[in-house]
């Protein structure tokens, strides 16, 4: 490459309808890698990154989105002292693929055990319906809009009052990750079943 010079490729995002320039010495070398984007500019102040997978097509580079998650340090900020939170980690199907799901629910005031674990059942029993009917990208961008947060909300809020609702990670699950979820199915599955009877 003794001689070359990088130059700058435009890199398309469909599911956002926008640009990034991305540096290399040709266009092909682009091709398969992952890049980072902070959206907290558009968002206006709320710290987002997603990771994106860039594929060559048809001569063009177009940027696929893999995970989504809010920035460390916003975390902290939103999970301040005076409260409780709740947190929890699941699998779930979409349209298009297996995804996991980290939402975060910030009470008013200090609660009990038993209120965090309604929040955090209602969360997952929710967003695994929502989910089932979307693509991954629209799931993305729901959340990205603040549209999946504030749908979900009212529903939180018959449990208890919540300061914040938050999806913390969203992600494209790997194969490993989907064997754990069939065996989270059947147990969940097997539970229901022991009720039933």
């Amino acid at each position: 490459m003794a001689g070359e010079k990088k130059k700058f490729f435009d890199v398309e995002i469909p599911f956002i309808e926008k640009k990034v320039e991305l540096f290399a010495f040709e266009q092909s070398a682009l091709d398969k890698k992952t890049i980072k984007l902070d959206l907290t500019n558009l968002l206006k102040g709320r710290a987002l990154e997603i990771s994106l997978y860039v594929e060559l097509k048809n001569n063009k580079l177009i940027a696929i989105p893999k995970k989504a998650e809010l920035i460390n340090s916003y975390v902290r900020r939103l999970s301040r002292g005076g409260t409780d939170y709740a947190e929890d980690s699941f699998l779930a199907e979409c349209k298009d693929n297996r995804i996991r799901v980290k939402p975060l629910i910030i009470a008013r005031n200090r609660v009990s055990n038993r209120v965090l674990k309604g929040l955090r059942e209602k969360a997952k029993e929710e967003i695994i319906h929502y989910a089932k009917s979307k693509t991954f990208e629209e799931i993305l961008l729901g959340v990205i809009n603040n549209k999946l947060q504030k749908e979900l909300m009212p529903k939180l809020k018959k449990i208890y009052p919540v300061a914040v609702y938050e999806i913390k990670f969203i992600g494209i699950e790997n194969p490993k990750g989907y064997e754990k979820y069939e065996q989270e199915k059947e147990i969940e599955q097997s539970a229901k079943k022991e009720k039933e009877e």
